[in-house]
């Protein structure tokens, strides 16, 4: 039977998220991938999370995705980032087994009966009208669906390139798909070209781990700071250390030697990679004043002697990374199992996509991943979450002060990548102190039940999480009387004795007071909500500061921009007359997110909305 409610295309991280959101829905999914073992295979660094990026592996989670419980199953090392800073701003990060992690990915596809798993190429994007009916496969074969789902990774017009070796595929090993970019062309969907690296994978026994330096776990295991799932704890396969090392000057050396080889220099890539990650010979090039770069030498798995160097992305000659990696002290002797590379591609411009990610001229295609021009896993993952819940047809947008998904999304659609591979960072996101990842579930896990992604046993788990918030905050306003017992106590806790009563509250908020002190000192029985807690006691200031704003944004979205003709809005320049008809935002605050329309514009579209919903007088 061809005939199916959703096609998807691609088995990676966007494409096992949104299959399994639309399966868990009850459609019928076809989910299509040139290889039947790749699926949901880590083609990068085995890690999962990182700055801003675990916030939205947390958020996939309270909203019912799986990346986050497939990640702690497979989780080899755990660490928590910008721990000397904010509890707003601190992240998770964790390393996956290379080999387990996938495999768990794939059970779970392979357990859901709503998912029909084909191996196979998809070729041309069948459509009638402006609507998608479906696709065509290389082997002729015709699948049938009201929607698909494109989550086609570096795989488009992908060209691998080592120094002046050039190889068809999306990643090493495998094949490219080129007769899908060239039917989305054919459809008039305006594409860029964009690149991203990785690094060499030397052999562990190769290495003299004793001249690096060890970097251990830094929480504490079975916490729920060493997880990213709000659910019940998984137990971890095992643990590892990973180990931190640094260049040097003669491997700069080496590197500045083998340049004219590199084809970032020679021409032979065009498309632009990401200045946040930049290949180690883009660092030497570009800070040329530094002795040394940091680099992380971090196990791929417990059952694996392969190693991967993180922070020296490359795309040089197997001679000149052979040389460079043997000055690096620990590496003199080291074995390449596989050699860096720079992959190059064809993405979709995300400005022709709406909220939904949805192609707005062509009802019933999604977009969601490196497609869109995004960069990681977790990127990769939310929109294929977002993607499979719309395509199932269960409306669902998330706001900017919703999640970091909603940043996301909104930036791609609105702004869209700007010419370089599109990372989330902290800073895009104008409410990160009330983005955070220990709220996630607090934000985010109510609208996954009611989407139909969040089941009972998940949903009892969360309502009793937040009874006993709310219990915990009732206890707050409680007096503390001094006394020699409990000042004792406080000081033996590195608190100052107190000189008359306080609340509860207004001890917590002191800065050198956490929440772990009052865990001690009262026996509270559940950490992970006095956390929670504590970070709403702590920030209370700024958060209702951020509650304001969002209430500002909030009017701004509910003025709708529906059925105004901007090309005929003379106070606004030819410019952004030009940029807000292509665009089309919906609302005044999408208006004012678009690259290149001011203040004064967003100020002459109000006053032509205030005129044109004025009543008629006489």
């Amino acid at each position: 039977m061809n005939r199916f409610d959703i096609l998807v295309v691609g088995a990676g991280h966007a494409g096992c998220e949104a299959a399994l959101a639309a399966a868990h829905l009850g459609r019928r999914v076809a989910l299509i991938t040139l290889r039947r073992e790749q699926v949901g295979r880590l083609s990068c660094n085995p890690a999962i999370g990182g700055l801003a990026k675990g916030c939205l592996v947390r958020e996939i989670d309270a909203l019912g995705g799986v990346m986050g419980r497939v990640a702690d199953e497979t989780t080899i090392q755990f660490r928590r980032l910008n721990t000397r800073k904010g509890l707003a701003v601190q992240a998770s990060r964790a390393q996956v087994d290379i080999d387990l992690y996938p495999k768990a990915m794939a059970r779970r596809i392979n357990a859901n009966s709503n998912i029909t798993l084909i191996e196979g190429e998809a070729t041309e994007i069948r459509v009638t009208g402006n609507r998608v009916t479906g696709l065509r496969l290389g082997s002729d074969a015709i699948l049938e669906a009201d929607a698909v789902v494109l989550t086609t990774g570096t795989f488009l017009g992908g060209v691998l390139h080592r120094g002046p070796e050039q190889t068809a595929g999306g990643r090493v090993g495998e094949s490219a798909a080129y007769a899908l970019s060239r039917s989305m062309r054919e459809l008039g969907l305006a594409q860029g070209r964009l690149k991203t690296g990785t690094t060499p994978r030397l052999r562990g026994a190769t290495i003299d781990w004793s001249k690096l330096e060890a970097q251990a776990e830094n929480v504490a295991p079975g916490s729920a700071g060493s997880r990213f799932s709000f659910g019940a704890p998984q137990p971890r396969p095992g643990t590892i250390q990973c180990f931190i090392g640094y260049s040097s000057e003669a491997t700069h050396d080496a590197i500045r030697a083998g340049l004219s080889q590199s084809p970032l220099y020679t021409g032979a890539i065009t498309g632009r990679g990401p200045r946040y990650c930049p290949s180690i010979e883009d660092k030497v090039v570009r800070f040329s004043e530094r002795e040394r770069h940091q680099i992380f030498l971090e196990p791929e798995g417990l059952t694996t002697d392969r190693v991967y160097v993180n922070g020296a992305s490359t795309s040089l000659p197997r001679a000149v990374q052979d040389a460079f990696l043997r000055t690096i002290p620990g590496l003199e002797n080291c074995e390449v199992q596989e050699y860096g590379y720079a992959v190059e591609y064809d993405m979709v411009d995300p400005t022709q996509l709406g909220h939904d990610l949805q192609v707005r001229s062509l009802q019933g295609l999604y977009l969601a991943g490196q497609i869109n021009g995004t960069s990681g896993y977790e990127e990769a993952a939310a929109q294929g979450l977002i993607a499979g819940v719309n395509a199932a047809g269960c409306p669902l947008r998330l706001g900017r002060d919703q999640a970091y998904i909603g940043v996301l999304i909104d930036d791609l659609v609105t702004r869209g990548v700007g010419g370089e591979p599109y990372r989330m960072f902290p800073s895009r996101a104008e409410h990160r102190l009330h983005l955070r990842e220990d709220n996630a579930d607090r934000r985010l896990t109510a609208l996954g039940r009611e989407i139909g992604l969040v089941d009972d046993t998940r949903w009892m788990a969360h309502s009793a999480h937040l009874e006993r918030i709310e219990g915990l905050t009732a206890t707050l306003d409680r007096p503390l009387h001094p006394s020699r017992t409990t000042n004792e106590t406080l000081e033996q806790l590195g608190i100052p004795a107190l000189s008359r009563s306080v609340t509860l509250r207004s001890l917590l908020a002191r800065p050198e007071v956490d929440s772990t002190m009052l865990e001690s000192l009262f026996g509270f029985p559940d950490p992970d909500a006095l956390l929670q807690v504590e970070v709403d006691v702590k920030y209370a200031g700024y958060l209702d500061r951020d509650r304001a704003r969002r209430a500002e944004a909030e009017s701004m979205s509910a003025l709708s921009l529906h059925g105004l003709d901007f090309a005929a809005i003379l106070t606004l320049s030819s410019e952004v007359r030009e940029r807000l008809t292509r665009a089309q935002p919906a609302t005044l605050a999408d208006a004012a997110r678009l690259p290149g329309v001011t203040p004064a514009a967003i100020d002459a579209l109000a006053m032509t909305l205030a005129r044109s919903r004025a009543p008629a007088l006489g």
